[in-house]
């Protein structure tokens, strides 16, 4: 180990694991400690704004936007201990080295530490790409100095995604609903599942019908004797197939120049073409070759994982990041599919130890990316060392969620450096004559696999689940030219079109790569924000766009469109690779961006549009939240239009004749007016909306109906749907349907029941009224504050008052429920050794250790729920803190009241700004302006 004696070095990583696999390498004098993550950020919201900065005009961005974007970084509650020790550490050791991952986001933290500790002894960088002995040992040999390019552009990232996040997502507050986001990658991605479900939406199912033929030779020798063909043409004109109609019309396609056989054509074909002769009319052999596929690199990583083991993007990259800093695999965020010659020479001994030397191709392989700009690691995922560990020899040190990611990366890993798959393809053509002299011809496919190569190692999943596997094989006979067959069986089939796919995780990734948009870093975090967001949610493991989604896409689409434009944001992402080689300064293009300098390196597009500050202030008022909130589905025959709202509770069904259309109103309001409403129930993807549908749900009691009238007032009594269920009106009056009762069969008169609650039994002999009525834990009696409960919800109107004053008089008594079992034991908790359990409460399940509750997100089931998971769940709760209690107002003369409230607000806000002042800003790298600081900053969410 390369250490001058008597020398003390601090090495600083991300993690606790990390730095538990660095030190076991490390000799006498090396402290290993970990920074827990990011140690500074932008502020959050105000109560994170240092008091010397809280007038600040910028304060509500934490960005300097006029002064050279100069970024305002405070320290995290939650990192301020471990900053404090790392600090006391710096002061006792002789050098420091800065372990962090090499990636942008690893340079940046790395550049952090250095600004927060401000050591007083030399800083080193130290960069590996695996955690194993001899990479650890180079990496302390060979240090180098922070790359600042690297860290220019991931704080230009930083800057962009908020100023992006906390200028447009205000806007969606204001139009759509408080408490959106809005983000540079998000929204992209969110529009491109947007637009995947109105491709669906608009798909017309069109009918089509082939033949299927098992046709047998005479003599097959060693070949099988039967084998299907399919119908490809009649008269000479190719038969239509499910790309030859229009997917919006279901008509074919003009000018295709097919012929579509309906069912009955189908049949009469086949009947005409019974007992004919078959003769073979061309043989086409091929040789057949298939190369192997690349190693793995972040995204691939993330497809694969999701078709072959079910995990979800954030599943993958946290066993990755266990395997990676356990020492077992590469770095796990990289968009290089390069391998090093050690790497090579590791995978192509195990080849021959395991496959034999005729697997091994005689030259080392060596792939190319198809990444725009890959840049971050210089390696593709594969596993750690220079002798790779087998998944055998590995599966009694690693869970079972790791052995499986593990044995995929060693298994894609060794594939890439075998041999070819060789064999041989056929392609066949048939033709008989029909009975009325029509010319059909069919067609044959076969596939011969003499040497499998690769696929004996790995054979890549499909999007497509119906999809033939690459190692499958279709064995015809031997045919030649000329040869005659006879029919077996001609069967009559139909099919159906189907619209496009609904994208899964993996096939989303796969898109955001192809298109250049996000990096490594951001695939699963975006994956996991869209859903947190309420923009998409998961059905198995199609995504699937929610109404609000749609809202907010349609607004970013008709008032800025260039915002969520693909070539746009890929663009950006190339000028921050430049930002990165050291091609263009990061204020410029900060600049161009956010005030429209045609001088910067920018998108030229917002630049002459002014900039994002002038795209979002401008023309606010022109944005109709009632239009953005509308997503038209059809018109019915009586010429009443259905449109979808998105509603304060949650969207729901419309229509109305054109005359009829609601006054507009408030911003973000669901608004008043006239037509039916229904509302939509929870997890309905928006293509199932059919008119069918829709006219169930406003018939089934969805919507609006009327029973009758009341015989005492005449007022019509309707029954209705809300946020809280079924329930009928009459005038002022309101009550919920009872559980046993169903909108269906609801009577005139169980609705007039209804409406008479709260039923008035009598008065006691002290004159006070003795009521009846439903409320949230079901039937009681009430007299003042006094309540007791009834047995059955039929005897709110049958009780007789000395029933009731019998009830009231008896003793209190209270049932507890018995406490219901977990939902799951998961264990104990890594972090502190408690139990972990996940239960089920009044919002939803949550995990907790008796102590710490956090609840489920909206795609965690209890089911997939990992220990890491729950264990990282609940480390972030109790970073946060208790929430702060509500004080009692003190009781006063209304104008005092106000007075001291203000005064008391005025001292704990002074408070909270004295206890963040130890944050320390950092001036521009690109610009000698001094910082200003910001005002208050909003409770905004930019998150890519």
């Amino acid at each position: 180990m390369p250490s001058n004696a008597g020398t003390t070095r601090l090495v600083i990583v991300e993690s606790p694991a990390k730095a538990k696999t660095i030190s076991g390498y490390l000799g006498p004098g090396y402290v290993v400690e970990a920074s827990f993550g990011h140690v500074r950020d932008l502020p959050r919201n105000a109560a994170e704004i240092p008091a010397a900065y809280e007038d600040k005009p910028w304060a509500r961005l934490g960005v300097d936007v006029d002064n050279g974007f100069a970024a305002l970084y405070v320290v995290s509650a939650d990192r301020r201990k471990q900053i404090t020790k790392l600090k006391s550490l710096a002061k006792e050791v002789d050098e420091i080295f800065l372990a962090t991952d090499e990636d942008r986001e690893g340079e940046a933290i790395a550049w952090h530490l250095v600004e927060t500790l401000k050591p007083k002894v030399p800083v080193k960088r130290m960069v590996f790409h695996e955690i194993t002995k001899p990479a650890i040992q180079a990496a302390v040999a060979n240090p180098r100095e922070i790359d600042r390019d690297l860290v220019d552009a991931q704080e230009a990232r930083r800057i962009l995604d908020r100023l992006y996040g906390y200028e447009v997502s205000p806007v969606l507050w204001r139009k759509v609903r408080s408490g959106l986001s809005a983000g540079r990658v998000q929204s992209v991605a969110t529009r491109i599942v947007v637009e995947r479900e109105r491709q669906r939406m608009a798909f017309r199912t069109a009918e089509y019908w082939d033949i299927l033929a098992t046709l047998a030779v005479a003599n097959p020798g060693e070949g099988p004797r039967t084998f299907n063909a399919t119908l490809i043409a009649l008269g000479g004109d190719r038969i239509a197939t499910g790309k030859d109609f229009e997917p919006t019309t279901g008509r074919v396609r003009a000018g295709a120049g097919v012929v579509h056989l309906d069912e009955s054509g189908a049949r009469g074909l086949a009947a005409r073409l019974d007992g004919r002769p078959f003769t073979v009319t061309r043989v086409e052999e091929k040789p057949y070759r298939r190369r192997p596929y690349a190693p793995f690199i972040t995204s691939t990583l993330q497809q694969e994982a999701a078709r072959k083991l079910r995990l979800s993007s954030q599943q993958t990259m946290r066993t990755a990041q266990r395997l990676y800093e356990n020492g077992y695999i590469t770095y796990m965020r990289t968009d290089s599919v390069n391998l090093s010659e050690t790497a090579i020479a590791a995978a192509r001994r195990q080849i021959a130890e395991l496959y034999g030397e005729r697997s091994v191709p005689p030259e080392p392989r060596r792939y190319t990316g198809k990444v725009k700009n890959a840049q971050e690691a210089h390696e593709a995922i594969r596993p750690a060392g220079d002798n790779f560990r087998t998944p055998g020899e590995v599966a009694k040190e690693l869970s079972a969620e790791e052995f499986k990611l593990y044995e995929l990366i060693w298994r894609r890993t060794i594939a890439s450096q075998m041999t070819d798959a060789v064999g041989s393809s056929v392609s066949v053509r048939i033709r008989a004559l029909s009975t009325a002299g029509e010319e059909a011809d069919f067609g044959a496919t076969g596939k011969t696999i003499t040497d499998p190569g690769f696929l004996r190692a790995y054979v890549e999943s499909s999007d497509d689940e119906n999809a033939e596997a690459e190692d499958a094989e279709r064995r015809l006979p031997t045919l030649t030219k000329d040869q005659p067959l006879t029919a077996d069986e001609l069967a009559p089939q139909g099919h159906h079109t189907q619209p496009p796919a609904r994208y899964t995780e993996a096939s989303l990734v796969k898109a955001l790569e192809e298109l250049g948009i996000g990096r490594p870093s951001t695939y699963a975090s975006i994956m996991q924000t869209i859903q947190d967001r309420g923009y998409v949610f998961k059905r198995g493991q199609a995504m699937i766009p929610s109404f609000l989604a749609f809202a907010v896409i349609g607004l970013l689409e008709r008032h800025y469109p260039r915002l969520i434009d693909y070539d746009f944001t890929a663009s950006m992402e190339n000028e921050l690779d430049e930002i990165a080689g050291g091609d263009h300064a990061a204020v410029d293009f900060l600049t161009s961006f956010y005030f429209g300098s045609a001088n910067g390196t920018g998108d030229q597009a917002i630049a002459h549009a002014g900039g994002l500050k002038k795209l979002v202030t401008e023309n606010l008022s022109d944005i109709d939240a009632r239009s953005v909130n509308s997503i038209p589905l059809f018109t019915e025959d009586d010429g009443r239009e259905v449109v979808v709202r998105v509603g304060r509770y949650g969207p729901y069904l419309q229509r109305a004749l054109p005359g009829e259309q609601p006054a507009p109103a408030a911003e973000g309001e669901e608004g008043g007016g006239q037509g039916d409403r229904a509302p939509i129930p929870e997890g309905l993807a928006p293509d199932e909306l059919t008119p069918e549908k829709v006219h169930e749900l406003f018939l089934g009691g969805g919507g609006e109906r009327k029973l009758g009238d009341d015989p005492a007032t005449g007022e019509p009594i309707l029954l209705k749907s809300g946020r809280f269920g079924p329930y009928v009106a009459s005038g002022d009056r309101k009550s919920s349907l009872l559980r046993s009762q169903s909108p269906d069969s609801l009577t005139l008169d169980q609705a007039l029941q209804l409406l008479s609650l709260p039923r008035l039994i009598g008065t006691d002999p002290e004159g006070n009224e003795v009521l009846a009525n439903n409320g949230r834990y079901g039937p009681y009696v009430k007299r003042g504050d006094e309540f007791r409960s009834l047995d059955s919800e039929d005897k709110m109107f049958t009780v007789s008052l000395d029933e009731a004053l019998a009830l009231l008089a008896a003793p209190k008594t209270r049932q507890r429920r018995a406490a219901a079992p977990p939902l799951r034991e998961m264990g104990n908790d890594p972090a502190t050794e408690k139990p972990l359990v996940i239960k089920d409460g009044r919002f939803g399940p949550y995990v907790t250790d008796g102590e710490t509750n956090a609840s489920l997100r909206r795609a965690q089931t209890p089911e997939a729920l990992t220990l890491e998971e729950a264990s990282e769940m609940l480390a972030e709760k109790r970073a946060k803190g208790p929430a702060p209690k509500k004080k009692a107002a003190k009781k006063a003369a209304p104008a005092k009241k106000t007075t001291a409230a203000k005064k008391t607000a005025a001292a704990a806000k002074s408070t909270t700004a004295k206890k963040t002042a130890t944050a320390k800003t950092t001036a521009a790298k690109k610009t000698p302006a001094k910082k200003a600081a910001p005002k208050k900053a909003t409770a905004s969410t930019e998150t890519d």
